[in-house]
């Protein structure tokens, strides 16, 4: 089987291209994985069996980089601030790799989007089906268009939640930067998520591109089916010693108000995100997939201990 991977150098990517790799390295001969990626070469030796030179803001830099392949995993993209940026990589690059896709007749297409395409919320646990996307920032409004090219090519779409574990240079800084701005538990700690950690989210994306049965086009949640609650998540990165154990639980409006008295890369927005209400129904996905989602994800942040560490260092 050929697989073709965008973004394989990602957060995301590199963990489903490891995965891929286990796969192909316990069965030899069985897969052929192909990453595509913007440098001409490599830096360094990597898993993949093919490196094609492809740059999702250079559409003529796609052809034939599907070519022969038997499964395309769209995992690239970008969640810059510019919104000329994002329409450049995430839609009009998208529109052109499912363009490609569909000239080298790919059948099976997993397209990883995010669920910030449903915007501020609260959100208490809709289905995909229940709840119209309102995205307000560049990166999530690109990436809800850029499904529209998938789900015509016949692919299948992924929004996990908040993503965690290994290479996060996201939720964990922001929730560092946040206890200390905000140092109580916001509102009480009460506000449920949708989040995965990356090695499952990774195990789910390989098992979808490798069973035999036909995958269902649409759309997924793509998350861990139960939610973890903002008290779970903050205690348990303050066991692994990432964050300082928060004591006093502040009401919302005391909380809004003293984020609003201090400076900090995250904008009031992104706090709504990680400290309201914002989960999904995730259940169908690990059925079609025929796995066990295992531990709920803030058990899973032991193994990503040393790289929270790290980051909180640097």
């Amino acid at each position: 089987m050929r697989v073709v991977i965008s973004g394989a150098t990602g957060f995301i990517g590199s963990a489903v291209l490891r995965r891929l790799a286990g796969v192909r390295d316990a069965e030899p001969g069985s897969l052929h994985l192909t990453a595509l990626g913007r440098a001409a070469r490599p830096a360094a030796e990597a898993p993949w069996d093919a490196w094609c030179p492809a740059d999702l803001s250079a559409p003529a830099s796609l052809a034939r980089s599907c070519q022969d392949a038997d499964v395309l995993l769209h995992l690239g993209g970008t969640l810059s601030p510019d919104p000329q940026e994002c329409h450049a990589v995430n839609v009009m690059g998208t529109e052109a790799l499912m363009r490609e896709a569909r000239r080298a007749g790919v059948e099976r297409i997993i397209h990883l989007s995010t669920a910030a395409v449903y915007g501020k919320g609260p959100h208490r646990g809709p289905d995909v089906d229940e709840i119209p996307p309102a995205p307000v920032s560049p990166a999530s409004a690109s990436r809800l268009r850029s499904e529209r090219h998938t789900l015509e090519a016949g692919a299948t779409v992924l929004r996990p939640g908040l993503v965690l574990g290994s290479g996060d240079r996201w939720v964990v800084p922001a929730l560092e930067e946040l206890t200390r701005r905000v140092p109580a538990l916001w509102d009480g700690g009460l506000s449920r998520h949708s989040a995965v950690a990356v090695d499952r989210l990774a195990h789910l994306i390989t098992a979808l591109a490798l069973r035999p049965e036909p995958l269902p086009a649409g759309i997924f949640h793509a998350s861990h089916p139960r939610p973890v609650t903002t008290e779970e998540l903050l205690t348990a990165l303050a066991g692994l010693g990432v964050l300082n154990r928060l004591t006093e639980s502040w009401s919302w409006e005391r909380c809004l108000t003293a984020f609003r008295a201090t400076d900090g890369k995250i904008s009031e927005r992104q706090f709504h995100l990680l400290a309201q209400d914002h989960w999904y129904l995730s259940e169908d996905v690990w059925r079609h997939a025929r796995l066990d989602p295992g531990p709920p994800p803030h058990l899973d942040l032991v193994r990503a201990r040393e790289w929270y560490r790290g980051a909180a260092a640097r």
